[in-house]
């Protein structure tokens, strides 16, 4: 069922749980997710970044998850990940997501909170939820060496979710996005200091990189929401170019995307576990 997922994200947040959004670059993966979310009776976002969106429309996005969603038998979002200006996310939510996240990490924190109070105002008149983030956190691939890390200071936090009553808030606190090895040093004693700050669900990017200790550690620091892309990209890509390489006379991608998608499901799965379902 098609979700916004508010209230079961702040109930993750203060019941040790966290709520897993997985990015998704196609139905092949789309669908494993969902089943991996019905098999472990869990909630769930399905998530487009940038490079989605800039691949295929948002549009385009909002009605191939949205009838996915809407057949689930669990709740599950359409989520907008990192969205940057106004007129994408406008796009969003017109199409159908359910939540947003309006990514001005990169900016002053005065106009990050301006801009943020405006996405607020227009979601929540139409019940959609947002996702905001404070702190920056870096990328793994140079080409985006544009997103300096920067750590979440804890007042910032508390003066950011006071002015944006956003519904969620995407923290800096140690993590890399498209990191490909579990090896990200979390600082836990900042985000222990930023719950103590900040009354709302925390959301950690970034996740492929975090240990599977540590990802059931952040179930008890108020993390209501956990991003996780690289970890099924390479099981699916993985898998994807062994096949290829065994069955050298099969061209239908049909029959190289079974196995693959088998693969994404049982590692959601993984993941759902460590969440604490």
């Amino acid at each position: 069922m098609l979700s916004n997922l508010r209230n079961i994200i702040k109930d993750a947040s203060k019941n040790n749980y966290i709520v897993p959004g997985f990015n998704i670059f196609g139905y092949e993966d789309a669908i494993s997710v969902v089943k991996a979310a019905e098999e472990m009776n869990a909630p769930v976002l399905l998530m487009t970044n940038n490079f989605a969106v800039n691949f295929m429309p948002v549009e385009y996005w909002a009605k191939l998850l949205g009838e996915i969603a809407k057949d689930a038998k669990v709740p599950v979002s359409i989520h907008l990940d990192h969205g940057k200006n106004y007129e994408v996310i406008a796009r969003a939510i017109k199409s159908g997501y359910s939540s947003v996240m309006y990514d001005g990490s990169q900016l002053p924190i005065e106009d990050n909170i301006k801009n943020t109070k405006e996405i607020v105002k227009i979601a929540h008149a139409l019940d959609v939820s947002v996702e905001a983030e404070i702190g920056s956190v870096a990328y793994s691939d140079v080409s985006l060496e544009e997103y300096k890390p920067l750590f979440t200071k804890p007042e910032e936090a508390e003066k950011f979710y006071k002015e944006t009553n956003t519904d969620w808030l995407a923290v800096a606190v140690g993590t890399v996005h498209k990191m490909q090895i579990q090896n990200a040093d979390i600082k836990f004693d900042l985000i222990g200091k930023i719950q103590n700050k900040a009354n709302v669900p925390l959301v950690v990017h970034g996740s492929t990189g975090i240990s599977d200790e540590n990802l059931e550690q952040l179930r008890n620091y108020g993390v209501g929401k956990i991003n996780i892309g690289t970890a099924l990209r390479m099981e699916f890509g993985n898998t994807l170019r062994k096949e290829m390489e065994s069955n050298p006379e099969e061209f239908d991608r049909m029959y190289f995307n079974e196995k693959a998608m088998f693969k994404v499901k049982e590692k959601a799965k993984e993941k759902f576990r460590l969440l604490g379902f």
